[in-house]
């Protein structure tokens, strides 16, 4: 069998006949649309790694669980997951970095939110993948 990882892949068969796999797979029947779409660029792969790398952290994902169901002060998040202020801000600092929340400002207090519905999708989509039973 070749090893084909360190080849660039320029594009995915569009029919059977092209792949190098005798046996039938699901993809093949009659998913030609899904066959067309292209492989992720190494740079597009690259970034997507970064981001997904941002989101490895126990800390961030907990207070995205929390702005998943409704906006709230550095103060109030503190409380709610346990940590200090300070840490808080800065887990939120980089959530901003990477564009998963956003903020406004009311008097004094500062109010985060997840940035917009793909990011709260995304969120969702994780965690009833979490959720569903092991086959």
């Amino acid at each position: 069998m070749l090893d084909r990882s360190a080849e660039p892949i320029s594009e995915i068969p569009q029919n059977e006949e092209e792949f190098c796999c005798d046996l039938p797979h699901a993809s093949h029947a009659g998913s030609t649309a899904l066959l067309s779409q292209k492989p992720l660029s190494s740079e597009k792969a690259q970034r997507m790694a970064e981001f997904l790398g941002f989101l490895a952290d126990p800390n961030r994902l907990r207070i995205l669980s929390i702005l998943a169901t409704q906006e709230m002060c550095v103060g109030d998040l503190a409380t709610a997951v346990g940590m200090n202020e300070s840490a808080v801000s800065h887990q939120l600092r980089m959530l901003r970095t990477i564009r998963l929340v956003s903020s406004r400002k009311q008097g004094r207090h500062v109010f985060y939110r997840l940035l917009d519905h793909h990011v709260l999708n995304f969120y969702q989509a994780v965690v009833e993948h979490l959720d569903e039973p092991i086959a």
